[in-house]
């Protein structure tokens, strides 16, 4: 007696059908391709928006100093190794539904700060379901970033720096290779410069507040007083942002809160020990000696710094001064474009207030 038994024809055909099914390779996707640009001081991407899934970015240096290139969000942090001018990284990630940052992190995050940063949005494939995590077929909105101000008040003993040699020549020179057509002039302030250690004590009073609203939506208010070495009888009114190009420096706007940057960091002049800043700005300002207007196109540079110069004589005392406490406020003063030299030491004005204090605050718009 026979124990097999004919298949009936619709179930052999199913099976048949999962046969086949099965010996049917699976197709995966190809990873999105994006292209991404980096320069100082901005990333652009070929696409702000792609679909979930594999993700490849091919990424350019077409900048002049090394950048590199992070994403984060939604449980990833992934970036490059460092890309050199010229040159390009790839960067393949899986992406879910959601928002990321992308941004470049050397110096600690100084490029990002500088404006390298934008954003990318990751979208369900149209047709499928939501998964479990609850993603919506749009990414997470961003808030806004609120308004930050910082008012900066000088104190601790004053000191003027007058025109002399940096002190840490040899630690520079290697950043000031990546400087181009700008390096003949910096190197000629390696030999008499405004960042020296022929100092003078004198006596004066500077306060600021500073607004970082963003691009060129930035603003100041401040003022200083002093007497220099000579005598003179100085006086600043601070009341605009500068928003263009300044010599060694990137346009990004006035002011920038928290940065990471000068020295070994190869964000700016390298002719300024590595340090952390609360604020940076550049301004434009009234400058007044011995009562009389001297121009009202001033150009001016603050920072909020870590401390660089020592007790007693103030010379500089580190190449890295990233750790150290952040209070040493930084007034620099230069004649306005086409204008001639200010009737001072090396023609500009270097006062430094070595023991100063900041608070930060978001007020309301102005």
């Amino acid at each position: 007696m026979s124990y097999l038994h004919a298949v009936p024809v619709r179930n052999a055909a199913g099976l048949l059908a999962a046969v086949a099914l099965a010996g049917t390779p699976t197709r995966v996707p190809s990873p999105v391709a994006v292209r991404a640009t980096l320069s100082e001081w901005k990333v652009e991407l070929s696409e702000r928006t792609v679909v979930a899934g594999a993700v490849t970015f091919t990424v350019t240096n077409a900048g002049s100093i090394p950048h590199a290139f992070e994403v984060e969000g939604q449980g990833i942090e992934r970036e490059t190794d460092v890309v050199q001018p010229g040159s390009s990284a790839t960067l393949t990630l899986t992406l879910k539904p959601g928002a990321y940052d992308v941004y470049c992190p050397v110096g600690d995050d100084s490029h990002k700060k500088l404006g390298m940063e934008t954003h990318l949005s990751v979208v369900r494939a149209a047709g499928t379901a939501a998964s479990s995590m609850g993603y919506d077929a749009e990414p997470m909105s961003r808030s806004s970033a609120k308004m930050q101000a910082i008012r900066v008040s000088g104190g601790g003993p004053v000191i003027q720096i007058l025109p002399g040699p940096f002190p840490f020549p040899d630690s520079a020179a290697p950043i000031l290779q990546q400087f181009g057509d700008e390096r003949e002039g910096l190197e000629s302030q390696v030999k008499n410069g405004p960042y020296s250690n022929n100092v003078v004590p004198i006596t004066g009073a500077f306060a600021v507040t500073a607004w970082d609203k963003g691009a060129v939506r930035d603003s100041v208010d401040g003022s200083a007083e002093f007497s220099t070495q000579d005598g003179a009888r100085w006086k600043l009114v601070l009341d605009r942002v500068q928003t263009k190009d300044v010599p060694h420096h990137p346009r990004f706007g006035g002011v920038i809160l928290g940065l990471y940057y000068h020295g070994r960091t190869a964000v700016h002049t390298p002719l300024v020990p590595t340090i952390n800043s609360a604020v940076a700005l550049w301004g434009v300002g009234h400058l007044y000696k011995n009562g009389a207007l001297v121009t009202d196109n001033a150009m001016v540079h603050v920072m909020l710094l870590s401390r660089t110069r020592r007790d007693g004589d103030f010379a500089l005392a580190c190449w890295d001064c990233s750790k150290n406490k952040v209070e040493e406020l930084q007034l620099q003063i230069l004649p306005g474009p086409g204008e001639p030299k200010l009737d001072a030491p090396g023609g500009f004005l270097f006062v430094n207030w070595e023991a100063s204090k900041a608070d930060t605050y978001s007020p309301q718009p102005r």
